[in-house]
């Protein structure tokens, strides 16, 4: 017979589950992780690396890059540029200098990472119903999976920085652009999301623990016991 259990605890880890994988995949397929320095229509960079004052917002431009995309301005007839974010990969195959091996790695990490939250929102889902998967608690695989997916997102963090140094960020962010050193550009959001996203995806696996331990308690066996299909505890 089927159980449907909802404690407080389970919900929140539940949610917190789904919410951690859409901020990660958020994070890691938005091309906001670096903002470049302005540059001016028309031209591939700005020359003068000395301190310029904009003058007008047509004549400059703020690109911006990911792991594995990027945005610009394009010309698209006479003085009209419109914006442009697409992927600057064609391959794993690419140069270094166009796509550095380090960021190579933290792709493939991020990924791996991804796809092991997206198995725990899965999961965490059937928890309601489910207690256990493989003659194992379903929180207990959820969160030891959650805490794997969380050290492959700290490694691919500290990859990424290392391949600041390739002439793709060189040419955003100025020469002096190298390993952990971004010169003129900045960290954006999407940097700071997956940082936010990946203390999230500990937190979920700490809280994994509580949901089984409210799950799996005297008040809950009693219910059960007393027949009830649909058990809610706070």
């Amino acid at each position: 017979m089927c159980y449907v259990v909802i404690t407080t605890r389970s919900i929140i880890w539940t949610l917190l589950t789904i919410a951690t994988a859409v901020a990660m995949i958020a994070s890691v397929i938005t091309p906001k992780w670096l903002i470049g320095r302005q540059q001016k229509l028309g031209l591939e960079s700005l020359k003068n690396e000395t301190p310029y004052e904009v003058t007008t917002n047509e004549e400059y431009f703020t690109p911006t890059i990911g792991l594995f995309n990027r945005c610009t301005k394009l010309q698209k007839y006479g003085r009209i540029y419109h914006d442009n974010c697409a992927s600057f990969v064609t391959g794993f195959d690419m140069h270094p200098e166009d796509f550095p091996n380090y960021w190579k790695a933290s792709l493939v990490f991020f990924a791996a990472a991804g796809v092991m939250l997206i198995f725990t929102v899965v999961t965490a889902t059937f928890s309601l119903c489910v207690r256990s998967m493989c003659g194992k608690s379903i929180f207990t695989v959820s969160g030891l999976i959650q805490s794997i997916a969380g050290l492959l997102c700290i490694l691919a963090l500290l990859l990424y920085p290392a391949g600041w140094g390739s002439d793709r960020l060189q040419h955003l962010c100025g020469p002096k652009a190298s390993a952990y050193g971004i010169d003129q550009c900045s960290l954006g959001w999407a940097f700071y999301l997956c940082i936010v996203g990946t203390l999230m995806v500990f937190l979920c696996a700490v809280l994994s623990i509580q949901a089984e331990s409210s799950t799996s308690s005297q008040k809950v066996e009693e219910e059960i016991l007393e027949g009830k299909n649909l058990i809610c505890v706070v």
